[in-house]
């Protein structure tokens, strides 16, 4: 419990505040710890992590693993659920998990004084049982792990643009090295100065 109070103290001082999304991220990645048998949070990269949110989960599962994106062991796949995969790079296990459905009524049986929804999500999510909070689930990654992780110091030079590309990233087209953008794969456009 000792363990908990301190990971959600730290996840509230990077947050501003506590909310129970944070909750849910730590008590997520203290679950995944429990499943893949490893203490965490962890100081060192073999543990990797696939958050299917931004947000606030996001800051719970980070202090509570180790893991985070600028550390290059949490990468954001933003399919907008409360969920994670963790991936163990030793053993190549895997496991995913998410809050129960039903845990928003649970949380009222474990706070029920709150005086709102919001409050008993808060508390009740601090208290509840793993079992009843979460589900876990042991799955295999359809993904490398290698590839996303890639080598250190690989870099290359995009032949359209110039830009250098990192962790090979970089494409291959008709004899040339591109990055993603020049490749076609690009999320903005470039605005025409008068």
């Amino acid at each position: 419990m000792k363990l908990l109070e301190d990971l959600l103290n730290k996840s509230a001082d990077s947050h501003h505040r506590l909310c129970p999304r944070q909750v849910l991220g730590v008590r997520i990645g203290l679950y995944a710890g429990h499943m893949l048998d490893l203490q965490v949070p962890r100081p060192d990269k073999r543990l990797h992590v696939f958050m299917e949110t931004d947000g606030c989960a996001v800051d719970g599962v980070t202090v509570a693993t180790g893991c985070s994106v600028g550390r290059r062991t949490m990468h954001i796949l933003d399919f907008g659920k409360v969920a994670a995969t963790f991936a163990d790079k030793d053993t190549h296990n895997a496991v995913r998990i998410h809050p129960n459905p039903e845990a928003r009524c649970l949380a009222r049986n474990y706070a029920p004084d709150a005086p709102d929804d919001w409050q008993a999500y808060l508390l009740g999510y601090q208290l509840m049982p793993d079992e009843e909070l979460l589900v876990g689930q042991p799955i295999r990654l359809t993904v490398s792990l290698e590839a996303i992780i890639s080598q250190e110091g690989v870099r290359a030079l995009c032949d359209r643009c110039g830009e250098e590309i990192y962790n090979e990233r970089e494409v291959r087209s008709t004899g040339l090295t591109l990055c993603k953008a020049c490749a076609g794969k690009i999320y903005y456009t470039f605005v025409k100065e008068n």
